[in-house]
């Protein structure tokens, strides 16, 4: 099946200006993901922004950019309205925050996507520690027996009735959602039209729209890290080890 990868990216960021052109040691933090996801066998990679900053910026770089509607509220309206004008099978959603994102992860969630039951995809990997369990930020999946996503939740679930917080850990797998999706074209265009959901409002989680409408969303475990970039400290921490990698 023909694919492409999307990676949106905008130029405003509440907590880190102008992520995207952030430095990273001679090249910027778009770019970094732009060339991990262009290691990816037999895809077509493009960045969609809503800047002539990162517009010019992709470009200079050689890099395949589309300029799209700056009133986009997520990435997803974004990453369709590019989408639209393709004819590609399999479209990935790559957030344009993960400069260190391995492409063997990219390519397992693809071929999750060859199947023919898979219309939407995605990945976690189990929560290790306390702070990440109990941290808003840091959104949590539970899914059932065949891999398909029950519930997204920025609570630690399951909850425990008559446990302390401090026994949840050991008594349960808990998965961390990880933001990066795979969608048949098809259903990508689909799922723009639909309306905002109460459970997406109340979460703030867009997928909780698509499972409220009947959608399955399937999300297969990895071992694969990354350091997603959304504050000065993530950008410091992914300097520190890209770094390291060039003394190794």
């Amino acid at each position: 099946m023909k694919t492409a990868i999307i990676i949106p990216a905008r130029l405003a960021s509440t907590r880190l200006p102008e992520k995207p052109l952030a430095d990273i040691f001679g090249k910027s933090l778009i770019q970094w993901v732009y060339l991990q996801a262009s290691k990816v066998k037999d895809v077509d990679v493009i960045v969609a922004t809503d800047h002539e900053k990162i517009y010019d910026h992709v470009a200079e770089f050689g890099g395949r950019v589309v300029m799209t509607d700056p009133g986009h509220l997520s990435g997803t309206d974004r990453i369709a309205e590019v989408a639209r004008e393709l004819t590609h099978d399999i479209i990935i959603n790559l957030q344009g925050d993960e400069p260190l994102i391995d492409p063997r992860q990219i390519s397992d969630l693809i071929r999750m996507m060859h199947s023919d039951k898979v219309d939407i995809s995605t990945q976690c990997n189990r929560i290790q520690d306390e702070e990440s369990l109990f941290d808003y930020n840091v959104v949590k999946v539970v899914k059932d027996h065949h891999d398909r996503a029950l519930y997204f939740s920025r609570q630690a679930i399951p909850a425990f009735r008559d446990k302390r917080y401090s026994e949840w850990l050991p008594n349960a797998i808990y998965f961390r959602h990880i933001g990066i999706y795979g969608f048949k074209r098809r259903v990508l265009l689909q799922l723009t039209g639909l309306p905002p959901s109460e459970l997406e409002k109340a979460e703030s989680l867009e997928q909780l729209r698509w499972l409220e409408n009947g959608y399955s969303i399937y999300c297969s475990e990895t071992s694969y890290t990354s350091i997603g970039v959304d504050t000065i400290d993530d950008l410091e921490r992914v300097r520190d080890t890209v770094l390291k990698e060039m003394f190794r």
